[in-house]
């Protein structure tokens, strides 16, 4: 008798023709979101379908799992729920196809394959953050945003890879979907690769600083990064309490839009931090605005101190625009056209110049709290800020426990990495009245933000992650100045240490000294909570120009397949390419 993969492969069929208004489309997984729930309620796709469409894309495509090194194919996958994710999709089809049902009309969301970071708990499955260090990490119960879209009846493909310890914006593991010998970004490197690549409808990454927004850039994903507590972190692995958020990513801002609405809000019993979030926030929308010039009335200010850093000249400061490979450059002024033809004032603007440090009172500034004790120590405000919620939630004090059950070389390394690196000052040092004094810097450093954007009557920014296409991966033989990130935004950590949202999009593709297309990404960076805002633009422009998150990447066969090592590969990373504001400060603030 055949088993229930057999069964289930033996349907994969789709000669039926899907409704008039959707685009046929050759494979089903070339379908963005909106159309496939309309598909699973015309009766011309079933969740069944999708779900192994993915999984067929992913035995091809990924090559082996739990593999924190090369494996041979794109490594967007390191662990996969196969027969959870197959009673899922079972089960989101009973309810599209039930009329009485008594959770009421199927969501949008049912049925469609999602793919959670590394990061991030999925009931019954280890979470290890990039490394097997944590193996043996099982989550007994999902983190509260995948329990809401578990609820929207969406259907959990498994964990996407990301970075060791989520610290790498290069992406220590997986290939970029473009090109399999480049990077990939990090540190949330597969929930960027998977979409794009079609081995899922979507995925959730999460960003402490750049770690969405940078492989999304990579890959031509299209990502939502909230303000913070805006999505509850409950069952996330933190890496900086306070700056860690999760977001979407998928080919389009309006499936990634969707994702967003479904998981935000508020977590009272998981997520204090959740509950300062205001209650009344504009919808967010997923439709385009109607008519030839939905921006009008809306100006996008461009940052000329949004310095971006070069590695060619590292130490240059000038204007951002002026750093751009040509392709970059190209497609950042047509871009510009793009969006005045949709009705946009769009202008340059000084905006706020990190390099002098009356601007910077919390972020990356020499501002530094003393403790007068044996060793005499200082703190920045950042570190007050995390070290106490990281107490409070006893994050340190989960992993140690933790390790005191692991074999005794993983033991050492844990309590090394988690004791040395996060620990100094201990938490217990620090007086509340100092917490409430780098909560006022946090305060008056995103005044000095805002009020950059008021004096130009400028309703958000427009930025480039990226200023040229990234490097090799860390293992191939080139010299050194072509591996990794290149031309890149300095000061990628600002949205997150302020809780900005940002919205990234691909706007075009170049091959400026690379013998493949790959994407070039821009975003939108607004003030706090203005998600509605710079999702609609975002969704406007892809509505008008969809040629650029619809592309898709060349078929590459994969590699031959390399057996997982037991422990992961680690790779040094540097602080210019860390996602730990703690390490960047270390290494210099304002640089």
């Amino acid at each position: 008798m055949k088993g229930l993969w057999q069964q289930l492969s033996d349907r994969l069929s789709f000669n039926r023709r899907p409704p008039h208004s959707i685009a046929r489309q050759t494979r089903i997984v070339d379908y963005s979101i909106v159309e496939m729930a309309a598909l699973l309620r015309s009766g011309e796709l079933t969740s069944e379908q999708i779900t192994l469409a993915y999984l067929e894309r992913i035995d091809q495509l990924n090559g082996p799992l739990e593999t924190y090194d090369e494996n041979g194919g794109y490594n967007a996958f390191v662990r996969i729920a196969r027969d959870t994710a197959l009673e899922q999709a079972w089960a989101a089809d009973q309810w599209i196809a039930s009329a009485n049902d008594p959770r009421g009309p199927a969501p949008l969301l049912c049925g469609i394959p999602l793919g959670i970071k590394d990061s991030i708990a999925i009931e019954g499955l280890e979470s290890k953050n990039g490394t097997h260090l944590f193996t043996g990490n099982i989550a007994h119960k999902h983190a509260t945003v995948v329990q809401r879209l578990v609820d929207q009846g969406a259907v959990i493909l498994g964990h996407t890879i990301c970075s060791e310890r989520s610290g790498s914006t290069n992406g220590d593991f997986g290939c970029n979907a473009w090109d399999i010998t480049r990077v990939p970004g990090g540190s949330s490197s597969g929930s960027a690769i998977a979409p794009v690549l079609r081995l899922c409808a979507a995925a959730l990454g999460e960003e402490t600083a750049g770690s969405i927004l940078i492989p999304a850039a990579a890959n031509g994903t299209s990502a939502i990064k909230p303000s913070s507590a805006r999505v509850p972190n409950s069952g996330v692995m933190p890496l900086t309490m306070g700056w860690d958020v999760v977001g979407p990513m998928a080919r389009s801002v309006a499936d990634a839009a969707l994702i967003f609405t479904a998981i935000s809000g508020p977590d009272p019993e998981g997520d204090v931090l959740s509950l300062g979030v205001p209650s009344q926030l504009p919808p967010i929308s997923i439709q385009p605005s109607p008519g030839a010039a939905p921006l009008e009335g809306i100006t996008i200010g461009i940052p000329q101190t949004d310095w971006m850093f070069d590695p060619r000249n590292p130490t240059a400061t000038p204007p951002p625009a002026q750093t751009y490979d040509q392709d970059y450059r190209e497609a950042f002024e047509r871009f510009k056209g793009q969006l005045r033809a949709l009705g946009a004032r769009v202008i340059e603007i000084e905006g706020l110049d990190l390099l002098d440090e009356r601007n910077c009172p919390y972020v990356r500034g020499n501002y530094e709290f003393a403790i007068i004790q044996e060793p005499y120590m200082a703190v920045s405000p950042v570190k007050v800020t995390s070290y106490c919620l990281q107490y409070e939630a006893n994050y340190w004090g989960a992993v140690l426990e933790f390790a005191q059950n692991r074999p005794d070389e993983v033991r050492v390394e844990l309590e090394r990495l988690f004791d040395t690196t996060y620990m100094h000052p201990v938490p217990e040092q620090l007086p509340y009245a100092m917490r409430l004094q780098a909560e006022a810097l946090r305060r008056e450093h995103l005044a000095l933000w805002q009020a950059t954007l008021d004096a130009q009557d400028v309703d958000f920014l427009l930025v480039m992650p990226l200023g040229s296409h990234v490097g090799k991966r860390l293992n191939q033989e080139v010299p050194n100045e072509e591996k990794g990130m290149q031309v890149r935004r300095n000061f990628y950590d600002l949205p997150n240490g302020l809780g900005l949202p940002v919205v990234t999009f691909p706007i075009g593709y170049g091959r400026s000294g690379v013998d493949t297309d790959l994407p070039i990404n821009a975003a939108f960076w607004g003030p706090r909570f203005s998600e509605a805002l710079i999702i609609q633009a975002a969704i406007d422009f892809q509505h008008h120009h969809p040629e650029y998150h619809n592309a898709a990447p060349a078929e590459v066969a994969p590699r031959p397949a390399v057996k997982a090592p037991a422990q992961s590969r680690v790779w040094p990373v540097t602080p210019r390419d860390s996602n730990d504001p703690r390490i960047i400060e270390q290494a210099g603030r304002r640089s």
